[in-house]
């Protein structure tokens, strides 16, 4: 883990669908909502548990690199929006989901795309918070979030074990 990484969160499945549940709790007031636009790859699974959840049957994608496992890059849009969901209004009544807001940096760009659509994530850093209309967790910027995609199940030795190491 990077330097500027001075926290970890581990998340699991079981607490990731809670998350994502509680999103869409919270945002069933905000709607309704004619599509959601997952942030790939991230935003798929906090996604489709949101629209199953609301009830939206149209959920399209927008994908966006920018990370590499824990290095952030440059910002490359590989598939924007289709003009079906896009539309001419600007994403009014449009909700976007992604896992996290960090930086703000992916935010920026699809904010950009859909302007007055709602933004969503289950997790939220300082940085980027003030870029999404809803977040579920906030957690410090120097905390790498790992999500339950990223991680396998290993042994881990007990903690009198890491002291005398």
């Amino acid at each position: 883990m990077d330097e500027k990484w001075q926290k970890s969160f581990p998340v699991s499945w079981d607490q990731f669908h809670r998350d994502a549940r509680a999103l869409a709790w919270r945002l069933s007031a905000a709607g309704p909502f004619s599509a959601v636009v997952a942030v790939t790859r991230g935003g798929l699974v906090p996604a489709a548990i949101v629209a199953r959840e609301l009830g939206i049957r149209v959920v399209e994608t927008v994908c966006v690199a920018s990370y590499e496992y824990d290095k952030q890059g440059e910002i490359q849009v590989l598939k924007g929006i289709g003009e079906a969901v896009a539309g001419g209004e600007g994403g009014a009544g449009v909700l976007i989901v992604d896992d996290l807001v960090d930086t703000g940096a992916t935010a920026r760009v699809v904010r950009e795309m859909l302007p007055k659509a709602h933004f969503a994530t289950v997790y939220a850093k300082p940085a980027g918070r003030p870029l999404v209309d809803t977040f579920i967790t906030e957690v410090s910027q120097d905390t790498w979030i790992y999500l339950p995609w990223d991680m396998h199940l290993t042994f881990a030795p007990p903690i009198r074990d890491k002291a005398t190491a």
